[in-house]
């Protein structure tokens, strides 16, 4: 077969660019046309996720700066907010796995991308009318769950087109794309609506903040992003998965366990990555004129966090690689104990400031770097976790691929709940005090890391373990 007579064009078409004839491990197959077919699918999954993980985390920003559109919402309502979306998105992941066999990954690829209208319209019309309640923002930042979804669909998709060796590189590069969306999301969004400036480049708007043009921006790159999926990705035929596999791993004990230490990676990702924007203006936003160099705005830091956690989750997947999945995330672990603490050794620093004392204020100010680069470590970690974590499944599961994949979507929906789990400790309404809220919260999620990680070291790192004695001893977990 000649490069010019790719698969796609020779094999077996149905209507909708359905490809029969698919062959990644076949090195002839692969270097025929194969391996441009399948970067063309990954390059429009990668927008197509993106644009998902972007409109998931959407309110992450927007929650934050609904008070300077006339919205009077608590701290707890605003967390709320925040919150709800990553619980939804948790409960689609499961379905949108097996949506891919079910429909096909370019025509759900098409399908997911329009269902992202949805919570970006809503929102848009939402926000230019203070007299809308706030059950309709709970309901609307509901919707945004769809995002969620998008991520395990779109793994499931491309892990169909990419041969074994191949696999760790193309999923990599396509979460991380996905996640990357949170941190353009947060850098971009307040800049679009007028509330911040960039570096110099840009200004903030002297004319008020208008959220409803992120919501339609947005709605247009879904479009933009369906109509790519359309026009230039593929169904596979032989993308096939059995419920009765599934309905196996859920038996399996390691199921639960990966899912509960994914829990604390990606989990710890997208809650910390959800929340942070909020707990910023929390903590160290000061509301009165006061001299320069006091207060911070979250719009131009809260981004940080999703864009470190992102870039080093490749990193995760390369460490596991070298020197094994299961010690990576038992180091990941310790640095995300370590990180906690510091960041809890940083707020307890803080005095509070009822009066908008400037003295009191400058103080505050003055440790937010100490907070952000404890911050910023934890995040770090939770990346490399998360690469270290995807890497350990594969291998457990290494003489059944279709239960790995199975697992990798249980595990990706349990995990997903600690983005629901982090904003709504944050915001308890049971304690009174908001920011000692936000401590208290940060001590239980210490000592649940420390769960974690004596979990992981053993069942799966000290001699004796539970996955040695199963019989797992040969593979470097």
């Amino acid at each position: 077969m000649s490069v010019t007579d790719s698969p796609a064009a020779t094999a077996g078409h149905r209507t909708g660019r359905w490809i029969d004839d698919w062959r990644p491990e076949d090195p002839e197959f692969w270097e025929a046309g194969g391996r441009q077919v399948a970067r063309r699918n990954l390059t429009w999954s990668i927008l197509a996720e993106h644009l998902g993980f972007s409109v998931w985390l959407f309110w992450s920003v927007s929650a934050a700066m609904l008070a300077k559109m006339g919205f009077d919402f608590s701290v707890s309502q605003l967390f709320l907010l925040v919150a709800v979306p990553n619980l939804v998105g948790s409960l689609l992941r499961l379905p949108y796995t097996f949506a891919v066999p079910r429909f096909g990954g370019r025509n759900w690829t098409v399908v997911s991308a329009l269902l992202l209208l949805v919570p970006t319209l809503l929102f848009a019309v939402a926000v230019q009318h203070p007299s809308t309640p706030y059950w309709a923002f709970v309901l609307i930042s509901a919707t945004a769950g769809v995002g969620g979804g998008n991520f395990a669909s779109s793994m499931a998709n491309i892990n169909f087109f990419f041969p074994a060796k191949r696999k760790g590189l193309a999923l990599g590069l396509n979460a991380a794309g996905g996640n990357i969306g949170v941190a353009v999301l947060q850098l971009g969004l307040p800049i679009v609506v007028g509330g911040a400036g960039l570096f110099g480049l840009v200004t903030a708007s002297t004319g008020g903040i208008h959220l409803e043009r992120a919501g339609y921006l947005y709605a247009g790159l879904a479009v933009v992003a369906a109509v790519m999926a359309f026009f230039l990705m593929d169904n596979l035929s032989s993308a096939r998965s059995n419920a009765r596999d599934v309905a196996a791993v859920v038996k399996h004990r390691h199921t639960w366990v990966m899912a509960l230490l994914y829990i604390g990676t990606f989990g710890s990702f997208i809650g910390y990555s959800a929340a942070l924007p909020l707990l910023i203006k929390l903590e160290f936003y000061v509301p009165t004129p006061l001299p320069a160099g006091t207060g911070i705005n979250f719009a131009y830091y809260a981004f940080l966090g999703a864009l470190v956690g992102s870039v080093t989750r490749p990193l995760g997947g390369w460490l596991a690689d070298r020197y094994g999945g299961a010690r990576v995330t038992l180091v990941t672990f310790g640095a995300m104990i370590l990180g906690t603490l510091g960041v809890l050794a940083t707020l307890a620093q803080l005095t509070p400031n009822p009066t908008q004392d400037p003295t009191i204020a400058t103080h505050n100010t003055g440790m937010f770097p100490w907070f952000l680069v404890a911050f910023l470590f934890v995040f770090a970690a939770t990346g490399i976790g998360n690469g270290s974590t995807f890497r350990m499944i594969p291998v457990i599961w290494k003489h059944d691929t279709r239960q790995a994949s199975g697992v990798i979507g249980i595990a990706s929906a349990v995990g997903a709940v600690g983005g629901f789990l982090i904003p709504l400790a944050f915001g308890a309404p049971w304690i009174d005090d908001p920011v000692q809220a936000v401590r208290t919260s940060l001590v239980a999620f210490t000592l649940f890391y420390v769960l974690c990680l004596a979990v992981t070291w053993a069942v799966y790192v000290r001699r004796a373990s539970v996955a040695r004695v199963a019989g797992l001893a040969e593979a470097r977990i």
